[in-house]
């Protein structure tokens, strides 16, 4: 496992995809980092110039509350790449949902790039950047909004509106795990691509598969890997490109 040529990998990703009726995939950062939207726990020496605090910190519901402007400088300048398209893992995926074989994305990413390829069953565990609301009467404000605000961004009525993804500190949407747990434990085979599989609850997930074939398509080693059916170095956009897309 993991010493395969790429032609070799595709070959038989494909074949594990044709024998399966029921495949969940569960997704990360690298997923998208392949779009242009970098992984910020990935060592970047421009946060260390430009903040005074590591990007967790940052990113957390403390730190929301008590440094709101700081927290929407970063915010703004690092997690909002609104300009960012789908790759080819985005629109393999989509075509593969609608072929009928894949029944759900599982995504730990916030930039709505799967529904921007065409997937339609896509469960945000961390929620998703496009969506933002008042903290005070609810409103909802697109993602544009946000970025073009000044400092921190508000509401018609003056409340402060928050993104509607999940910081740290905070607990995960319920329904959208009972979803993932649901669409893990009924699938046949699951791809997991593009996550170190380090942050928990998400990563804890994999434990409720059931099915008869765990493929891992990431560059770095997880702890799973000893696991997998299958282990995948390649990029995840140009595997599945070649193996769904025929790229």
């Amino acid at each position: 496992m993991g010493n395969l040529s790429f032609e070799e990998e595709k070959n038989q990703l494909k074949k594990l995809i044709a024998n399966h009726s029921r495949i969940v995939f569960f997704g990360g950062a690298g997923v998208s980092t392949e779009s242009g939207i970098p992984d910020f726990r990935s060592v970047d020496g421009l946060y260390n110039q430009k903040y005074d605090y590591p990007p967790e910190t940052i990113l957390s519901h403390s730190f929301f509350k008590s440094k709101m402007s700081e927290f929407y400088r970063f915010y703004k300048d690092k997690m909002l790449c609104l300009d960012a398209k789908p790759n080819s893992a985005h629109y393999a995926l989509a075509s593969l949902e609608k072929s009928g074989k894949l029944s759900s994305v599982i995504t730990q990413n916030i930039d709505g790039l799967h529904q921007l390829a065409g997937s339609e069953n896509v469960v945000e565990l961390h929620g998703s950047v496009l969506r933002n609301y008042c903290m005070s009467c609810g409103k909802s404000y697109s993602a544009e909004y946000i970025l073009n605000s000044d400092g921190i961004p508000k509401c018609e009525c003056g409340g402060n509106i928050k993104p509607d993804v999940v910081l740290y500190e905070e607990q995960l949407d319920s329904r959208a795990i009972d979803t993932a747990i649901t669409e893990i434990s009924s699938a046949d085979m699951l791809i997991v691509g593009g996550t170190s599989l380090a942050v928990y609850p998400a990563a804890g997930m994999l434990r409720y598969f059931r099915g008869d074939t765990l493929v891992l398509i990431n560059k770095s080693q997880t702890q799973y890997d000893d696991s997998a059916d299958y282990v995948f170095r390649s990029s995840i956009g140009k595997l599945l490109g070649a193996a769904v897309l025929d790229e």
